[in-house]
């Protein structure tokens, strides 16, 4: 399935039946009177947050989401019947924005989210709400409430525990495939990845998704290469991982220039904490591997972990460390949830 994470689509609620002008005739009955209904309500737009969707596709090919308008009242007091809603179903991380992207109007974090976009317009009042002694005839009805529409934009950003970043050919998706799931694209030219991949890290009983981020050179906030438009999807990530090649020469400067672009697209992510890896590590001799991570150890002041993704060396202690930082987020939100729910009690 192609990977979208952005798309404009139009949304229309339904207009509100209009009330009916009717007046009772029957055979042998006397006085008659008015009798005519109510129209019945417009279907509204909602929103939802589903499972089993991680991308925008289906809105390539559908932009148009129209609910259904409420049907006119009727004679014998009949009430017309309500137009049916219109649901737009989307991913768990999807936000909702105005045409021009100025306004934030939802955030659907997790599956069963749902808001309602816009309401359906009123049933309008038969003239049967109008009769009274003085006016036992009443031609005066109240019309259906109008459709309201607008253009909206939905954005995507994947909901992962853990977010992979580095430059193009620094290994993330030889990683995510040697520890997930996934199953990425892997070649040996910068950019092979195109889009985000997301892949399931089972640690005995314990998992956590990993999402591959397509790489970054200098510039990118400036839309530079593929631009920082995919790294709206580590900012949900509770811990990065920086992979950098380490059978480079300028280690130092591969590492200044991501940090640089993350600082620069959100200055909040730059301080998001960060495990730093250098990759390919079965391609260097040990006492340059030792100096290139005392070098960066020293320039980054943070530990650096020595790996291979491709021979398996030192993945596992590295995947131990971004496991026990996920535990310990988990308890502290699992905590702060049931503070939140606590019941309150005088004493």
């Amino acid at each position: 399935m192609k990977f979208l994470d952005q798309a404009k689509v139009y949304v229309k609620s339904g207009a509100g039946g209009d009330g009916c002008v009717s007046f009772r005739r029957e055979k042998y009955i006397e006085f008659g009177g008015p009798d005519g209904g109510d129209g019945g309500r417009g279907g509204s737009v909602y929103v939802e947050a589903v499972p089993g969707l991680n991308t925008l596709i289906d809105y390539r090919y559908q932009q148009h989401f129209k609910a259904e308008r409420g049907l006119h009242g009727m004679g014998k007091g009949r009430t017309g019947r309500a137009g049916k809603d219109t649901v737009i179903k989307v991913p768990p991380g999807t936000q909702i924005f105005n045409e021009d992207k100025s306004v934030q109007l939802a955030d659907l974090m997790k599956v069963g989210d749902k808001i309602l976009l816009l309401k359906g317009g009123d049933g309008g009042l038969g003239n049967a709400h109008f009769k009274s002694s003085r006016n036992q005839a009443p031609r005066r009805t109240v019309p259906g409430g109008e459709a309201t529409e607008m253009w909206i934009w939905l954005r995507l950003k994947l909901i992962a525990d853990v977010g992979l970043v580095g430059l193009p050919n620094a290994g993330k998706s030889t990683f995510l495939a040697a520890v997930s799931n996934a199953k990425p694209k892997i070649a040996d030219y910068p950019f092979t990845t195109l889009s985000p991949n997301l892949g399931v890290v089972e640690m005995g009983r314990s998992s956590f998704v990993l999402s591959d981020i397509p790489g970054l050179i200098e510039g990118a906030s400036d839309g530079v290469g593929l631009g920082h438009r995919f790294l709206g999807h580590v900012e949900r990530c509770r811990v990065l991982i920086h992979l950098i090649d380490g059978t480079q020469t300028d280690i130092i400067g591969a590492y200044d220039t991501l940090t640089q672009e993350i600082a620069a697209y959100d200055e909040e992510l730059s301080q998001r904490p960060m495990l730093l890896a250098l990759n390919k590590m079965d391609a260097v001799r040990e006492t340059e591997a030792k100096q290139k991570q005392a070098l960066l150890q020293k320039h980054s002041s943070q530990d650096v972990h020595l790996i291979s993704a491709v021979a398996g060396q030192g993945v596992k202690a590295l995947l131990g460390n971004v496991m026990t930082f996920i535990a310990g987020k988990r308890a502290e939100e699992a905590m702060e949830e049931s503070d939140d729910t606590a019941e309150w009690s005088p004493l």
